[in-house]
């Protein structure tokens, strides 16, 4: 009997055990892609999926050469000693297949340079096998990087870059008409297109308009549960109500109130944008945690003459730690993740979620820096939410027991 109790029990959870599971596995295959691919090269991302790094790596390209070069170049590549196919000097000349391509259009000898088999007429179907060809004479020369771990697009997305190889190499071999704007030296970090300025306004934003509110929530909240002023309740019950509404109602308005204070891009705008619309959800929060507080404790103190002054920041706040909290990461993270408001207040300082969207260009490519970037985005969540994760669990239920 005990054991049929224990299956009947098993099984009767299992629906929600699988649900779990399989909520978990959402998540967490696509972030292991998005990690995995930022480690990869530009072009194994293109070419392959992130699965793939896990896999035996055939040699790419392979038949595409034999059929096409082997016949001239043999199948080292270094049969035509002045076309050293195996040379890494002249492999490097066509990091991409559209060099490769205007090479071979050049007459050789007064004819075609491929002529058995030709190379395909059509240019999207000459580009798709020469790409395999390059990945190949990469291997011949030993600078095949494809299937190799690289941190390029964490660089390519601190400093901004969008040269057609890598910010490392372009630099190494002084690319002139890629790096006109970069020095090739740490400043470049700081470069106004990159990740790395725009981390530094994602700090200059987030943390004012996460300590403000922490400020104003507290004093307010404790307002709210320990002073006795006439329409208290219905101010607070005005206070929740403001939670419903929702801030694109008011983009238009405050932009248009801002371009006539003169704080149309600037810090400060967005600072009280975030305050204004993150204090109606703070204290309520705090203040449901501050009035079940047990009232004693607080008589006790103003008997003993204490002002409500001294009452808050002896006994309250020190109280009142958890929920504040808890505020914090939910504050912190509201803005760090806020594109919108960013985007439309402070758009001559980009901050790190508007900055991923301009490292794409017009035509959609360099998509494979989007993968380092994004991770750089939330590093500080994660830190910020595991470092307070025991104060976020108890604000939760602030409020939630009584007595």
């Amino acid at each position: 009997m005990n054991a049929f109790q224990s299956l009947n029990k098993i099984f009767r959870r299992l629906p929600l055990h699988l649900a779990i599971i399989v909520m978990c596995l959402l998540w967490i295959i696509p972030t292991l892609g998005l990690f995995v691919t930022s480690f990869r090269s530009r072009e194994a991302v293109r070419t392959s999926g992130w699965w793939s790094a896990f896999l035996p790596q055939p040699k790419v390209g392979l038949p595409e050469y034999t059929q096409y070069c082997a016949s001239c170049h043999g199948a080292d590549g270094r049969t035509i000693q002045t076309a050293d196919l195996s040379d890494p000097d002249l492999v490097n000349q066509f990091p991409r297949a559209a060099n490769l391509l205007v090479m071979l259009k050049q007459p050789v000898n007064g004819s075609s340079h491929l002529i058995n088999p030709p190379l395909p007429a059509d240019a999207k179907t000459a580009l798709s096998t020469l790409a395999p060809i390059i990945t190949y004479m990469q291997t011949l020369g030993g600078t095949n990087t494809q299937n190799q771990l690289t941190l390029n697009n964490y660089v390519d997305s601190l400093v901004g870059y969008k040269g057609t190889q890598d910010y490392s190499t372009d630099c190494q071999q002084k690319v002139p008409s890629t790096l006109a704007k970069y020095k090739c030296n740490i400043s470049d970090l700081l470069n106004p297109e990159g990740m790395g300025a725009a981390f530094i306004n994602t700090v200059l934003v987030s943390v004012p308009a996460t300590l403000l509110v922490i400020i104003f929530a507290a004093l307010a909240a404790y307002a709210f549960a320990w002073l006795d002023f006439p329409g208290r309740h219905w101010l607070f019950a005005l206070l929740v109500g403001l939670q419903v509404i929702p801030l694109q109602m008011s983009l238009v308005p405050i932009a248009q109130l801002y371009v006539k204070l003169g704080l149309q891009s600037s810090f400060l705008g967005i600072w009280l944008f975030h305050v204004g619309f993150g204090l109606p959800y703070a204290i309520y929060l705090i203040r449901n945690f501050i009035g079940g507080l047990p009232r004693d404790v607080f008589e006790s103190a103003y008997l003993d003459g204490a002002s409500h002054w001294t009452a808050f920041r002896r006994l309250a706040l020190p109280l009142a730690m958890p929920a504040i909290g808890a505020l914090g990461i939910f504050q912190f993270i509201w803005v760090w993740n806020d594109f919108l408001v960013a985007k439309i207040f402070l758009n001559t300082h980009p901050v790190l979620t508007v900055q991923i969207t301009n490292l794409l260009d017009p035509r959609g490519g360099n998509w494979h820096i989007l993968t380092g970037a994004a991770f750089l985005s939330f590093i500080i969540p994660m830190v910020v939410f595991f470092a307070f994760q025991r104060s976020f669990v108890r604000g939760l239920l602030a409020g939630s027991v009584k007595g």
